[in-house]
């Protein structure tokens, strides 16, 4: 298991409590994702024991982030970090976590969406395997196998790159042509994918869930995909210390940011 330790200039006073760790989950009307946003803190806890760690919704789910911030600061918690548990620059990460930061009664940094990273990577890989998927066993199943990215999808062009970096490190894993697909806002869909690819010749097609829980959009994603796929990412080991790892990053490269409240009693 890597370890990513935190810059021994970001390490609180050893009489203060670390700053909380606060996961920001999308929201959810399957009540499965929430569920499994609180089970996936259960394994950060154990990784980490001591840290302080919350989970807010931006929407649709409770708690929802502002309310997570408020009963952190009347707690008497002295700061948070806000870990996206999304994957990429879309506006939920690029404008809603920033304002809620800028709004919140203490003082936060925000850390980077979970991102193309090889913990990343090991999740997905890992949850292919589990269902099913197997390395191509000659030249000739190599040339005929490749796998979809599916992904919820946004309009922001970064939140695109994103996805389409995070499907480039799973081809190298894999050794096979990703594609990336969205169930929503941008293509190309994952049956426009699947098509695609058939054209080329790859018709071997495993679809790779980028989503961290079930819900709608992962559902759909599964119901196109023409063989193979594989589950949401939710609790995988590999996801709880990818948070460990933005949070302990957020510690060492991004400033502060006080909202009113907590510059009102400064």
């Amino acid at each position: 298991m890597t370890a990513y330790p935190m810059h021994p200039g970001a390490r609180p006073r050893p009489d203060a409590p670390p700053p909380a760790l606060v996961v920001v989950a999308h929201g959810s009307r399957d009540p499965r994702a929430p569920a499994t946003a609180l089970r996936l803190l259960e394994r950060v806890r154990a990784l980490r024991p001591g840290l302080p760690v919350r989970l807010g919704h931006i929407e649709l789910n409770a708690p929802l982030l502002p309310g997570t911030l408020d009963e952190l600061a009347a707690s008497g918690a002295g700061s948070a970090v806000l870990v996206p548990l999304l994957f990429g620059r879309g506006h939920h990460v690029t404008r809603d976590i920033p304002d809620a930061a800028a709004a919140a009664p203490l003082p936060t940094r925000v850390a980077a969406p979970l991102g193309a990273h090889p913990l990343l990577v090991d999740a997905l890989h890992a949850r292919l395997t589990e269902a099913g998927w197997q390395a191509p066993a000659d030249a000739g199943e190599r040339s005929s196998s490749a796998v979809v990215l599916a992904a919820a999808g946004s309009r922001a062009p970064a939140s695109r790159a994103d996805t389409e970096r995070i499907a480039a490190l799973l081809a190298a894993r894999l050794g096979v042509p990703v594609a990336p697909a969205y169930a929503s806002a941008a293509a190309p869909t994952v049956p426009e994918a699947v098509r695609a690819l058939a054209a080329r010749g790859r018709t071997r097609v495993a679809v790779a869930s980028c989503f961290t829980a079930p819900g709608r959009f992962a559902a759909e994603c599964a119901d196109a995909a023409p063989g193979t796929v594989s589950d949401p990412l939710g609790t995988h080991p590999a996801m709880a210390r990818l948070l460990l790892h933005r949070y302990d990053q957020a510690l060492r490269t991004a400033a502060p940011v006080a909202g009113p409240a907590a510059l009102a009693t400064a």
